[in-house]
Formats: structure tokens, C-alpha cells, sequence
């Protein structure tokens, strides 16, 4: 499993270097870890030993003897212990109990606008969580830490939602500190489309460095992934596409004030109203789906338009970045090819043949789990993380 995140190990003590070994997940005998590690078999015992101690490794069926007797195999106890993953989107909750390799073990959604403010969205997160570890069997000790991601701006250094357009209420709100003081673990927060692409290349995509998520829905963004890191950026806003301006636009202004975002011309709600217009019954991302569901040309024709113009902007993306994948989320994805033919069509004919000669521009395969899963994803990257583990330890260092 790959670590998307910012930890880079120094200073880390043996346990929890070997324990980094053990996070894919692969069954190892001692031999064959003292042989990675270059350390004598009995160092790698102990380092062993104090991480049974903390129930994140055990032994497993015995290996295939060559003749001798079995050598015992220990891997990663994924089950031994859970975090919570959050995902608040514009008008839904969605939280998941997973175990440490992100497979949900329980999890709940219901409809919550997030114009209701941080109180009341964050107190149907407690509920929620609660109850889901309740359900899954859980104690409280058994929680590492929750990941949670929310549509907006995030400044990732102290979780805080940072002037988001579609959040009132929640700007400088601390979400870090208000979860923590009803789990008593770390709480990681970060944009959704970051979270979305992070729980997206887990799924789908494990093995690919370069890749751009792109969630087109209320609103419009991207999560960039770069030589196998999520990028942020300096400040927490990169991949923030939705306020580029586009060609195609007619003047329509946006809640940021410009006017031709690219938010304003193809996301959900700016289709919807061009099929008002039009006559048609659209008020939201779900009519535009049902519409096109249901053959209308006016719908077909009024999304791969916005295709062409998601596409016009990605082309420079391409360009930038040189990713490999370009997966297409949120619920504008859910209208299929024609939206997502649309943007091939111009990013295609815009980009050099270099930087396209092998790119996949695909629809997302975790649909709308992606936010979960990819928040599950954040907060085990930080629990499974050298720091982590040492402090798990209560021997930073002294574990040889």
C-alpha cells in the first residue's frame, strides 16, 4: 500500500520501520525480514514482539516447510484495530468504521445540507461514528484516528475550513478539535476532492503515480497526485480548477465572484439551468442525470457540452502535470460517456500526442464511495505512519 502522505520516517525506531514493511499486508517469515532489514534474526524478534504487543501484527498460517520444521509467518492484523472515515459533501454525510487496509466494516449516510453550520453537521458525525463502532463491536481504544474530508477549502496544517463558498458558517471553524473532543484521537481534514483521489487510486489505481481525480457535481475540483504524493499545494488550494475561466462562457456570473468559472458554465447546477431554460424540469445534478438517463437531447446534447468545457481546462492540466489517469467523479460522472466523451474529445485534439499517447481519461470506479474510502485512507496513512507507531510504542527510538 502505497503512503500518499507527508511522513517520511526519520528518526523512526525499528519496530516501526519494520512495521512499514508489514503494512502491504504480505506474510513475511522472521528469516526473510532480517534479510530485508539486514538486522540479526533475533533484533528482528524483538522488534516483533513489542509490535504484537501493540495487537497491529501477529503470526499466521505456517509457511510451506522445505523439510525442517515450518517457519511461523507474521503479517499485518488488519481487524486488530479501525478508524473512522468521514465524508460531508454538500448535501450528504457519509461515515464508514474501516479496518487498517480500508475494507468498511460498517457504515451510514444520511441527507444533511452542509449550509446547516459545522454544530450541527459535526454532532450527526458523532452520533454516526458512535454508533458504528458500537455496532461493529468496538471499543473506544480501538479507534486510531479519523479522516474526514469537506467540501471546500482546507488549510491542511490545522484542519480549518478556510472561506469556503458553499459552507456558511464554517470558515476558521476547528474540526480537528471538535471531533477530538469526542473520540480522543487524531483527526485528519482535508478537502473532498483530495480525499476522493486518495480513496480513488487505493481502489482502482494502486500501482499509478501521476493521476488527477476530477469531481464534477455542485461544485467542480481536482486532487492531483504527482509521483505518487497528493498535492496541496502551498496553501491547500491546488487542483482548485472549477474557478479557471473558460471560453465558452457567456458571462455567467459565479458565487466568487468572476464571471465564466468553470463551475459556473458545466457543473450540475449550471446544466440544470441551461435545461431550464430550455423548458425542461432540471433543479439539480440528479435531474441532469435522469434527463440524460432518459434519452432527452436537449440533456445529452447540454452535457457534452460541459465535457468539452471540463476538457478545455484539463488540456493545460495535461499539459502541467503529464498524469497517466484522469478519473472522472461526482454525480455529473454518473451521466456516463456522453459527459466524459466530451472532455476526451477536446482534451484529445488539444494536448500534444507526448502527453496523451498513453492517457486514460475514465469514469470513477468507486462512484460515490470515493470520498469515504478516501478519508478512511488519510487517517490510516497517519496511523500507520512511523510517528505514529513510535508513539504507539511509548519507546520512540529505543526499540532496536
Amino acid at each position: 500500500m502505497s503512503d500518499i502522505s507527508s511522513f517520511n520516517g526519520l528518526g523512526s525506531s525499528g519496530a516501526s520501520e519494520l512495521f512499514q514493511i508489514l503494512r502491504d499486508g504480505r506474510p513475511r517469515t522472521r528469516t526473510e525480514l532480517a534479510e530485508q532489514m539486514g538486522l540479526a534474526r533475533s533484533t528482528v524478534t524483538l522488534r516483533i514482539e513489542a509490535l504484537m504487543e501493540l495487537g497491529l501484527v501477529g503470526f499466521v498460517d505456517d509457511a510451506v516447510s522445505t523439510g525442517g520444521r515450518p517457519s511461523s509467518r507474521i503479517a499485518l492484523k488488519a481487524g486488530s484495530k479501525v478508524v473512522l472515515g468521514v465524508d460531508i459533501g454538500a448535501s450528504h454525510v457519509h461515515v464508514a468504521v474501516t479496518d487498517l487496509t480500508g475494507h468498511r466494516l460498517r457504515e451510514d449516510s444520511r441527507t444533511l445540507e452542509v449550509t446547516r453550520g459545522p454544530d450541527v453537521v459535526l454532532e450527526a458525525v458523532v452520533e454516526m461514528g458512535s454508533n458504528l463502532l458500537k455496532e461493529s463491536g468496538r471499543a473506544a481504544e480501538d479507534l486510531l484516528a479519523v479522516g474526514i474530508g469537506v467540501p471546500g477549502p482546507v488549510e491542511h496544517r490545522t484542519g480549518r475550513p478556510i472561506n469556503p463558498p458553499i459552507m456558511p458558517g464554517w470558515n476558521g471553524f476547528d474540526v480537528p478539535g471538535y471531533l477530538q473532543n469526542h473520540f480522543h484521537v487524531p483527526v485528519l481534514v482535508d478537502n473532498d476532492v483530495n480525499i476522493m483521489a486518495l480513496g480513488e487510486r487505493n481502489v482502482a489505481w494502486p500501482h499509478v503515480d501521476n493521476l488527477i481525480f476530477v469531481k464534477v457535481a455542485t461544485g467542480i475540483g481536482s486532487g492531483i497526485v504527482s509521483s505518487g504524493m497528493l498535492q496541496r499545494g502551498a496553501d491547500g488550494v491546488a487542483g482548485d480548477i472549477g474557478h479557471i475561466r473558460v471560453h465558452n462562457g457567456a458571462g455567467v456570473p459565479c458565487h466568487c465572484g468572476n464571471l465564466d468559472c468553470l463551475e459556473a458554465v458545466a457543473s450540475g447546477p449550471a446544466v440544470a439551468a441551461k435545461l431550464r431554460a430550455q423548458g425542461l424540469e432540471a433543479k439539480s445534478s440528479e435531474d441532469v442525470v435522469r434527463l440524460v438517463g432518459a434519452g432527452t437531447t436537449e440533456a445529452v446534447h447540454a452535457v457534452r457540452q460541459a465535457g468539452r468545457d471540463v476538457g478545455e481546462v484539463l488540456s493545460a492540466c495535461v499539459s502541467l502535470i503529464n498524469p497517466s489517469v484522469i478519473v472522472i467523479g461526482g454525480s455529473m460522472a454518473l451521466t456516463g460517456e456522453h459527459f466524459i466523451a466530451g472532455i476526451r474529445e477536446v482534451v484529445y485534439s488539444r494536448t500534444i500526442p507526448l502527453a496523451t499517447q498513453h492517457l486514460q481519461i475514465v469514469q470513477s470506479s468507486s462512484g460515490l464511495d470515493a470520498g469515504v474510502l478516501g478519508a478512511s485512507m488519510l487517517a490510516i496513512h497517519h496511523a500507520m505512519s512511523p510517528q505514529r507507531i513510535d508513539a504507539m510504542l511509548g519507546l520512540a527510538g529505543s526499540v532496536g
